[in-house]
């Protein structure tokens, strides 16, 4: 991609998202996100290709269970998602959930969701757990269907495709004010995973909660992250994924692309704005627009991960 064109995709896309479109592709190389419009990129399919090979798909914050007035049909909303992955032109083979699969934690509310998830064309699903799948009295629902790959940890890698998944648990100890913590069995799990791992493989870390400190007052962080991204340092593409915000939230710091996704069952309030966190409540014809998914895609030459956003409406 030339300056030109790149300058040209970065103000399209920035006019795109003040119109609040269907999504949007971000290029990430050397550390450096840039927005591109995806009209730019369909319109032809030489430069679709070089966009990349879909690697997986993110889905966050399902909270089956939940029926307020936010969103009444969480499993509906669920479905659209999963109907907007289905129809994919190319089907990744893993789909990553970034936490809060259920609302209460309630064997019903698992069993449904691992129905409708079910449903995903998918080889692979990798999950995390959020504060609301281990909020019941032996925080064991979530382990009893998930926790096989981490052996009921909770934490746990594996690798696809030349790239290193690390995938992370934040909400079984909160500090105050309700940071998500990692805690130092788990950070030393991490050094021990990364160690002898070369510096140019790209490495996704995904976990619920925030590991970096959007807005403390709600507790939107996690206070012990900054151990972790020490470790990352020295890695030429990392990308940190997680949800619990329920909204597209992103920063570049170095090497690493810190993005957090839509939840598909409800919005949440921009930080600061409002009594606090919790479930939004917008006009009905406004909802599916606020809620969706993401889709990363690993592009060979350079060897990076390409991020797109797209909403269920």
């Amino acid at each position: 991609m030339s300056h030109d064109d790149l300058l040209l995709s970065r103000r399209s896309a920035l006019k795109c998202m003040a119109y609040g479109g269907a999504g949007t592709l971000f290029m990430l190389a050397g550390g450096v996100l840039a927005p591109v419009e995806l009209a730019w990129a369909a319109d032809d399919k030489q430069r679709a290709a070089a966009l990349g090979k879909p690697l997986f798909l993110q889905i966050s914050d399902t909270h089956i269970g939940f029926a307020k007035d936010a969103n009444p049909d969480v499993a509906g909303t669920l479905t659209r998602a999963i109907a907007l992955a289905n129809g994919m032109p190319e089907q990744p083979p893993l789909v990553i959930h970034t936490g809060d699969i259920t609302h209460l934690s309630k064997p019903a509310e698992f069993d449904l969701a691992q129905q409708l998830l079910g449903q995903l064309r998918v080889t692979e699903l990798h999950t995390v757990p959020g504060e609301h799948d281990t909020a019941d009295a032996t925080v064991t629902e979530y382990f009893n269907r998930f926790g096989k790959a981490s052996r009921n940890k909770g934490y746990y890698s594996f690798d696809h495709a030349g790239v290193h998944f690390v995938a992370l648990i934040n909400v079984l100890q909160f500090k105050p004010g309700g940071l998500g913590t990692l805690g130092p069995e788990q950070l030393a799990w991490v050094a021990a995973d990364l160690k002898g791992r070369s510096s140019s493989t790209p490495v996704v870390v995904f976990a619920h909660m925030p590991l970096w400190t959007i807005y403390e007052p709600w507790g939107w962080g996690t206070s012990d992250a900054d151990q972790l991204m020490s470790m990352l340092r020295r890695f030429g593409s990392v990308t940190v994924l997680n949800g619990h915000i329920h909204q597209i939230v992103q920063k570049v710091e170095g090497n690493s692309t810190f993005h957090t996704a839509r939840s598909t069952a409800y919005p949440q309030p921009a930080a600061g704005e409002g009594a606090g966190p919790g479930p939004l409540k917008v006009p009905a014809g406004q909802l599916p627009s606020m809620l969706g998914i993401s889709s990363v895609a690993l592009v060979q030459h350079p060897h990076a991960l390409t991020l797109t956003d797209s909403t269920i409406d």
